[in-house]
């Protein structure tokens, strides 16, 4: 999703959150902020985020800053969560989230939506979230035949 904002991350994760109850899951968060933007909005997207059962933090554009740093801002807002992870290696941060939810878990992967690349230390890298996503799923699942074979 291009949930981006405080407000579009929240009203996001209302949304699926009934979602999640129905398939009797839990919701998972995965989200970041982008660098070199509008840094007193990065703990209010980790207020948003709290909804979640499931918290990661990762990158989403880190542009010129450090990740890493990033992240920092981001996490006071998430303190005491129950579960709070963070990566900010983003295709990492999206794998880990895919394998390690339960197969009733609903899964907002939150901030590039569209967005085709990953834009880190003044240039634009190829990253697209589904196509993560895709290739999480796909091992997931290969991993599941495994044990089942």
């Amino acid at each position: 999703d291009y949930a981006h904002t405080p407000d579009a991350l929240d009203k996001a994760l209302e949304a699926l959150r009934p979602v999640a109850r129905q398939r009797q899951g839990r919701l998972w968060c995965v989200f970041g902020c982008g660098g070199d933007r509008d840094p007193g909005k990065r703990p209010l997207m980790g207020t948003a985020a709290r909804s979640a059962d499931h918290v990661l933090v990762t990158s989403d554009n880190p542009r010129s800053e450090d990740p890493q740093a990033i992240i920092g801002q981001i996490l006071p807002a998430l303190a005491g969560h129950a579960s709070l992870h963070q990566q900010a290696d983003r295709a990492l941060a999206i794998a880990s989230a895919i394998m390690s939810a339960a197969d009733a878990d609903v899964i907002l992967v939150a901030g590039k939506g569209h967005e085709d690349y990953q834009e880190v230390a003044g240039q634009k890298r190829p990253f697209s979230d589904l196509a993560q996503a895709r290739a999480a799923l796909a091992r997931r699942r290969s991993a599941a035949q495994g044990v089942a074979a």
